[in-house]
């Protein structure tokens, strides 16, 4: 056994599961790329971060970008004739390249600032923009591991993911992960603790377990579910975001007009049961009068139907929030 088969042996034994939201185990997407044949082959660090209330990668960036050089370095290294990208969010561009710049020294890594809102955020819409095109989602499959930056095989991962590689071949990993926690909480920010935490313990441990009445949006600020205080005994899933909303002052329309807003913006026109679906919704929200029977069979089609995750994450949000709340 080589060190590269070496490296995707210990990431498939540490069971580390990508931490952007889709939990594919990261030792096997490596394992993929790397015997995918072709010439050519490229690794992508998605720092794009477009979700709201989601900001645990700037925070690793800030703090921790040579942990996510060497992640990148350790792939570079493990995948032959590998190029690299980190695709940055615009304010993280103007906030870290200069420093990104300065430990990559002389390694094939290029910084490229992202083009556009969420969606330029997905890992198809990524390939899209580097190569110069509107950053919207391809069909898959094919997949990126096979078809992906200009038809080459490419590996894609985001920056926590990164950072993990590196603690991981360096035998530091303790099955932690980071958290966002926002809303009505007093101590704000992000925190790192052991992945397999509950959202109550996450609350107790950071002093944010709120003594009113509440109640809780898990996972991302628009691809999360609503949970009640008695549903906390439960992982965050998704991206590790969590926010705490004061029932007494929160009015739930309100709420529910500002996300579908978000959805309205950045939808890309491309999907009819996506543009067509948050449109009917938005309706039923500005009106204030929720058909649950009309929106059993529009959250069907929405989730059946829809090109990309942003259709099919408005399901469990805005259904949780209506069954639960409405």
């Amino acid at each position: 056994m080589n060190r590269q088969e070496d490296i995707i042996l210990k990431l498939k034994e540490s069971r580390l599961l990508g931490k952007s939201g889709s939990d594919f185990p990261t030792g096997l997407k490596w394992e993929m790329v790397k015997k995918a044949k072709a010439k050519k082959k490229y690794i992508i660090c998605n720092a794009a971060e477009g979700e709201p209330n989601v900001f645990k990668d700037g925070f690793i960036l800030e703090n921790y970008p040579d942990k996510v050089i060497e992640g990148i370095k350790i792939a570079l290294n493990t995948i032959d004739n590998s190029f690299a990208y980190i695709y940055l969010r615009q304010d993280y561009y103007e906030k870290f390249a200069k420093k990104l710049k300065k430990i990559i020294g002389n390694l094939p890594i290029c910084l490229f600032k992202k083009r556009g809102g969420y969606l330029a955020g997905e890992e198809t819409s990524i390939l899209e923009s580097i190569e110069g095109r509107n950053p919207e989602p391809r069909i898959k499959p094919p997949f990126p591991t096979q078809f992906g930056l200009w038809g080459c095989p490419t590996l894609i991962n985001n920056v926590e993911t990164f950072y993990d590689v590196a603690k991981i071949i360096r035998n530091e990993y303790k099955n932690t992960r980071f958290y966002s926690l926002s809303g009505d909480i007093k101590n704000k920010g992000v925190y790192e603790l052991p992945e397999n935490y509950f959202i109550s313990q996450i609350l107790k441990e950071t002093n944010n377990l709120p003594d009113f009445d509440f109640f809780v949006q898990r996972g991302g600020g628009i691809s999360g579910e609503i949970l009640l205080p008695s549903e906390l005994n439960q992982p965050t899933g998704g991206a590790g975001a969590i926010i705490i909303f004061n029932r007494s002052k929160t009015d739930i329309f309100s709420l529910m007009e500002k996300w579908i807003n978000f959805f309205l913006e950045e939808n890309c026109d491309k999907c009819t049961p996506c543009r067509e679906g948050v449109f009917r919704l938005a309706e039923m929200i500005e009106k204030k009068e929720i058909d649950k029977e009309v929106l059993k069979d529009l959250f069907f089609v929405l989730e059946q139907s829809s090109f990309c995750a942003l259709g099919k994450s408005a399901v469990p949000l805005f259904s949780s929030l209506i069954n639960k709340l409405e």
